[in-house]
């Protein structure tokens, strides 16, 4: 490859989401049967809509629509940090897990607002 951003999953948010939403599919494996519907499907879902939403927006043709989802995307990693405390408090993880996924969360963030700066650059 030649260094270029042709598709949404040449970007490294869009990649570090994607490890990010195995990870936590790892993790609420282990969690309580009884949180199936609850903690375990929202976190899942706030999780896997963070690389959806970089997905979509990179599709987007207008720089309005890309930022829209690039925002969407950076509201679902707090929807999944908010989880982690949670599951976190709840002892369904490990402050040693807890950590790990919450810095790769943050990571993801910084991703994300680099690709909302690099779009308004562009206007």
């Amino acid at each position: 490859m030649d260094g270029k951003i042709k598709n949404f999953h040449d970007l490294d948010a869009w990649k570090k989401a994607h490890k990010f939403t195995l990870g936590i599919y790892a993790a609420t494996k282990e969690f309580p049967k009884e949180e199936t519907y609850g903690i375990i499907s929202q976190m899942r879902r706030a999780c896997f809509s963070i690389s959806a939403n970089i997905a979509e927006g990179f599709s987007r043709y207008h720089y309005k629509d890309k930022i829209r989802f690039y925002h969407n995307s950076r509201g679902s990693v707090c929807e999944v940090q908010n989880f982690l405390f949670l599951a976190r408090d709840l002892v369904f993880l490990t402050d040693k897990e807890f950590k790990k996924l919450f810095n790769v969360s943050e990571d993801i963030n910084k991703l994300i607002n680099g690709l909302i700066r690099s779009i308004e650059n562009q206007k």
